[in-house]
């Protein structure tokens, strides 16, 4: 984490001190508590939609949970505060956990559709049931008292509800910058990436999903105390809308957007309530028109929300450099030279009909490179699919390091040590050089969730940083370890692929057309660093169309056409056989 970021942190909180003892009006004191119970829902929006990719209409209805639990616990028990926080967490965690498993399997516009319809369905079961007071709720409950002392709805309440905002932000600021934020970070558009690199996307998924679900479960648990009464109105579909809106409106992808966001639309909402009646001279509704105009403004002229205006203005921060002492990653035993690495025996594919890749063999030694080449659809990528996991076998068999792999999914292969890159380029845009290749290192280390939360995995991260940095600059990148990944031209792109790859200290390495795009000094760097790597003892599997980087680099090269084993040889030999001449240009003269 960078020591801007640390600044901010203590900033934020200082701020927080000082508004509890200024001598706000009631009114005000009211809105900020609105507030942060707003804004501690919607940090979990932003984790699982705006980090992850994962739009959720219902996160209300945990918030419901969380509430329903603390009331009735109460009322009828006459359990203290801290015993319904931990019984409502732990019911609201379980829930999630059982509908995560189910739901965040769907993809598409299913996923959120999915989640109005488990929204819907918590809602009208709080709204029927005799025990909750069916749809006129629980009512009478004792104000927030927390270890003998009663906190009341004024500033008191203020100082625990913005506390536990403030201790959320921290805790997830550092899950996010730590090795399964860089592995939730991926899942909104490099699931497949992360995945190769050897992270149980669908794992994270359900994580956060919970860890979002207990966040609003808190919020609930607040919110019954404070309004000293819980009906199921506040947590149905349209407060699930309205969370998301503020997200959207703060800014989806940061965490302080989430304050932001539910700052604006609370006070707007209070403030419009009362100047519009008076404005147009009739009353109604109309701040609901008001908001979707600004929605469609934001998403129009600001889509990273409003918070990327404060960003702008804070300037770019940069991780702080603090692992020049960082112990060195456990690193594989690597085969001798010669030894067989990879062992393809007649894999094939089918899509229905359609056979794209046909009984095909081959094989890789340590310290070779070998070419897979041919034309345009004779099947190499889909080849490459097949011996990483990414596709499943119709037939055949995959051996790596003398062992069966296939049938295994990507990842598992991965952690193996059979990494690879791919045809485009797969990276997380917004995120630094050194990030991205630090994903790299997932399968060779092992914090998780709340190691990074509680900042135990310190040691393990700076090992990370270091490893990504050697890898950057084995590569040649070593200045650009800083710069936001989507500012590097092609040619860097794909070496920072490559340097992410080799940053899980891989046995083999499958290089997807890394030439593919790249101008001739590109070219020629990244062939010096392919026989660096080879030099290095380094097994190469290379699929390419420049014919010149092939026949450079490459001592075997297979042959594929229409799906089907074609030929293999030197390069020599290759250039030489009148089947490969027929399949480039159609003849045999």
């Amino acid at each position: 984490m960078s020591r801007l970021r640390r600044y901010n942190l203590w900033v934020v909180l200082a701020v927080i001190v000082l508004l509890s003892l200024l001598p706000l009006p009631a009114f005000w004191v009211a809105q900020l508590n609105y507030t942060g119970l707003f804004a501690l829902t919607c940090l979990g929006l932003v984790l699982l939609t705006g980090v992850a990719g994962l739009t959720s209409f219902g996160q209300a209805a945990f918030v419901g949970i969380g509430a329903y639990t603390a009331a009735w616990c109460s009322l009828n028990l006459g359990w203290p505060p801290t015993v319904t926080l931990i019984l409502g967490v732990t019911l609201t965690g379980v829930s999630a956990w059982v509908i995560g498993r189910i739901t965040l399997r769907l993809s598409g516009h299913y996923l959120p559709l999915a989640t109005i319809a488990w929204g819907l369905s918590l809602y009208y079961l709080m709204g029927n049931l005799e025990a909750l007071g069916k749809y006129d709720g629980l009512i009478g409950l004792n104000s927030l008292t927390l270890f003998g002392h009663e906190i009341g709805q004024g500033r008191g309440f203020f100082v625990v509800s913005w506390s536990l905002l403030w201790v959320a932000t921290v805790a997830l600021t550092f899950l996010l910058n730590s090795r399964p934020g860089r592995a939730i970070r991926a899942l909104k558009d490099g699931r497949q990436m992360a995945e190769a690199m050897g992270v149980d996307t669908f794992g994270y998924k359900v994580t956060i999903f919970v860890i979002a679900a207990v966040l609003a479960s808190v919020a609930g648990w607040l919110m019954a105390y404070y309004q000293r009464a819980v009906n199921p109105s506040a947590f149905g579909l349209k407060w699930g809308i309205e969370y998301l809106f503020m997200v959207v409106v703060g800014g989806a992808g940061s965490l302080w957007g989430a304050w932001l966001g539910a700052g604006v639309v609370r006070v707007l909402d209070e403030q419009l309530q009362a100047w519009l009646p008076q404005l147009l001279g009739m009353s109604g509704s109309f701040e609901s028109i008001v908001f979707g105009v600004m929605l469609v403004l934001i998403l129009k002229y600001r889509p990273d929300g409003l918070w990327s205006w404060v960003q702008q203005g804070l300037g770019k921060t940069e991780r702080t450099r603090d692992w020049d002492d960082a112990d060195v990653l456990t690193q594989r035993t690597k085969p001798a030279m010669g030894d067989v690495v990879l062992d393809v025996q007649k894999i094939r594919k089918s899509f229905g009909g359609l056979v794209a890749v046909n009984d095909i063999s081959f094989q890789v030694r340590a310290g070779q490179i070998v070419g897979l080449i041919g034309p345009n659809g004779a099947g190499k990528s889909t080849t490459f699919n097949l011996i990483t996991g990414t596709l499943p076998l119709s037939a055949g068999e995959v051996y790596f390091g003398g062992q069966p792999v296939h049938g295994l999914h990507a990842r598992d292969i991965a952690k193996r040590g059979l990494m690879r890159t791919f045809q485009h380029v797969k990276m997380i845009p917004e995120m630094s050089v050194l990030d991205n290749v630090a994903i790299g290192a997932h399968s060779r280390s092992k914090g998780e969730v709340f190691s990074a939360i509680l900042r135990r995995n310190r040691g393990e991260e700076k090992s990370i940083m270091a490893e990504a940095e050697r890898q950057l600059k084995r590569v040649g990148l070593g200045d650009w370890i800083h710069e936001q990944a989507a500012n590097l031209p092609m040619g860097q792109q794909r070496l920072m692929e490559i340097a992410r790859a080799l940053c899980a200290d891989p046995t083999l390495l499958l290089l997807d057309e890394p030439a593919a795009g790249l101008r001739y000094l590109e070219k020629q760097e990244l062939m010096r660093v392919l026989r660096q790597l080879q030099s290095e003892g380094m097994s190469i599997l290379l699929v390419e169309h420049d014919m010149d980087l092939v026949m450079d680099v490459c001592e075997t090269i297979v042959v594929m056409e229409f799906g089907t084993y074609l030929t293999q040889g030197t390069p020599d030999e290759v250039q030489a056989d009148p089947k490969v001449r027929a399949a480039y240009l159609g003849t045999e003269h």
